[in-house]
């Protein structure tokens, strides 16, 4: 199955009536994580029809309002539909402090395990893994503390060769699992025929480089190399280089370097500025030196191959 992402929220600053901060949805080998929470994140996810009850894990990358205003009232929420699972945030250091105050204050403590991953490296990070999934930072260069994150699928089972398995009466559905495992299979005489013989090599792993607000910021390219999909900030055109780098914010030609230098399969580019009606400029240009880019929108979804 693809790697399948939905865009929640995809401009920069504050809500407009038709456009949203930044928020995304990743479904990746049966977890379901969601990527910042701009404000309105939680109607975004209703109207998208996303089934936001399955989130365990949340990651936000920097305390700018518009990557997370929209948590405490998700919490908030988890509470009142009487949720019981747990709630893993990962973000800087201080989102828990500034989550638990709203909580204390409005006398609104959960009824559900709250855990915080409070992260402080300044070097890319394993933060999450189990026996499907990798989950690391990427550390941008941005006016605050700021991570990207990389979701990484781990190599999975050998398919079976069922026509060569076929062939041999010996071998059992009760085999299956060890030939996926990658062992040989030994006959009742002793004769081994090597596991290569009777699998498949498994479906190679796809991955998905986040990369919230940032200047740009080469330094990222190893991290992310050969990813099968990127998204990359994009507030500016080239024509507002110099606010950009003020604001160590990125232009589309900047995010489509990041993605050729990272010889990444897909770019998306995002986080547009209020000052541009019509986004098609920013794949026009991002389009100059990377030809496989496209545009983040509210309600998009991507199945990354």
């Amino acid at each position: 199955m693809s790697l399948k992402l939905t865009i929640l929220g995809c401009h920069s600053a504050t809500p407009r009536v038709n456009t949203h901060p930044t928020s995304q949805f990743l479904e990746i080998k049966n977890h379901h994580f969601l990527i910042d929470c701009g404000e309105g994140t939680q109607v975004l996810l209703r109207k998208f029809k996303v089934k936001f009850s399955k989130i365990k894990h949340i990651f936000i990358s920097h305390l700018h309002g518009d990557h997370f205003f929209g948590l405490v009232g998700l919490i908030s929420t988890f509470r009142l539909l009487n949720r019981i699972t747990e709630l893993h945030i990962y973000g800087p250091k201080g989102i828990k402090e500034i989550i638990t105050l709203q909580l204390k204050l409005s006398n609104s403590w959960t009824n559900y395990p709250l855990l915080f991953h409070e992260l402080t490296s300044k070097n890319s990070e394993l933060i999450f893994e189990d026996t499907k999934v990798e989950v690391f930072t990427i550390p941008l260069d941005h006016r605050v503390y700021t991570n990207g994150f990389l979701f990484k699928e781990k190599l999975g089972e050998r398919k079976l060769n069922m026509e060569q398995i076929s062939k041999y009466k010996e071998i059992e559905v009760c085999d299956f699992q060890n030939l996926k495992n990658g062992k040989d299979f030994r006959f009742q005489n002793g004769t081994i025929i090597k596991n290569k013989e009777l699998t498949l090599n498994p479906i190679p792993p796809k991955s998905y480089a986040y990369c919230s607000d940032t200047a740009y910021f080469p330094k990222i390219v190893s991290i992310i190399q050969n990813v099968n999909c990127l998204y990359h900030e994009a507030t500016f055109l080239e024509s507002k280089k110099q606010l950009a780098l003020k604001t160590k914010h990125s232009t589309a030609l900047q995010a489509a370097n990041i993605a050729k230098q990272a010889n990444a399969k897909q770019l998306i580019i995002g986080h547009y500025s209020g000052r541009y009606k019509n986004i098609e400029e920013f794949k026009i240009e991002a389009d100059t030196i990377y030809e496989n880019t496209q545009l983040a929108e509210s309600g998009k979804i991507f199945e990354i191959n």
